[in-house]
């Protein structure tokens, strides 16, 4: 048996193309799960900040975030917008810019780190990113964070106290740090194996070929192992 393929995501959960670029690797992975010898995988979800220096209450919207940050003139906002809603609908999300609520992500990010902790990190990144972009609901809070926590069965308790206490923040620096030594710039960014970096919401097409491709490859290699002890 084959050692699972290690898919490391680094992402921001207000990040919109991170948001389809993890569904279009679950499609991926679906389409795959079909072959006669499927390719089996790790995924770990890693901490990226877009904008580490947003605050928790941001007065405003979207548009506003995006034309005071980045410098953009409205008109073209809206128009990137209304793009990237286009492409998640391809995906079969519902990005909601109207009603999102921009925040610091930090706190969320150590959600994620307490959520691996307990073994339900996937459901937290999927409830967190459901949650900013599908329903307008805020995740910089502790309170709001905690709520979430809850709703995928994490103890609210024990998440209060993680958020209150920074316990996995150094964790969160940990990934950032990570990031930088690999020349992260942008997000999503997938490592796969350690040594194949995919940048960009890449379409589930190409995330099908990769890891058929490497688990084709891990096949021939562990045939060819004991062909080489002998």
């Amino acid at each position: 048996m084959s050692e699972p393929i290690s898919i490391d995501i680094w992402s921001d959960i207000a990040c919109p193309w991170c948001y389809i670029g993890k569904r279009n690797l679950e499609a991926g992975l679906a389409a795959t799960a079909a072959d006669e010898d499927a390719p089996q995988v790790n995924i770990t979800f890693h901490s990226f900040e877009l904008a580490p220096d947003t605050p928790v209450d941001f007065e405003g919207t979207e548009i506003d975030f995006l034309a005071g940050h980045k410098g953009m003139p409205r008109e073209q906002v809206q128009q990137m917008l209304s793009h990237v809603t286009g492409v998640a609908a391809d995906a079969g999300l519902q990005h909601r810019f109207d009603l999102l609520q921009h925040t610091n992500t930090v706190k969320a990010h150590e959600l994620l780190h307490f959520a691996k902790a307990k073994g339900m990190q996937h459901e937290m990144e999927e409830r967190l990113m459901s949650a900013y972009f599908t329903e307008g609901k805020h995740v910089g809070r502790v309170d709001d964070l905690v709520a979430l926590a809850a709703e995928v069965g994490l103890d609210a308790d024990e998440a209060r106290e993680a958020l209150e206490n920074d316990v996995y923040l150094d964790a969160v620096r940990q990934d950032q740090a990570q990031a930088r030594a690999y020349g992260i710039q942008g997000v999503p960014f997938f490592v796969i194996d350690g040594q194949y970096g995919i940048s960009g919401a890449q379409p589930p097409a190409a995330f099908e070929n990769v890891l058929r491709d490497l688990w084709s490859q891990r096949g021939q290699d562990a045939q060819a192992a004991p062909a080489a002890q002998n």
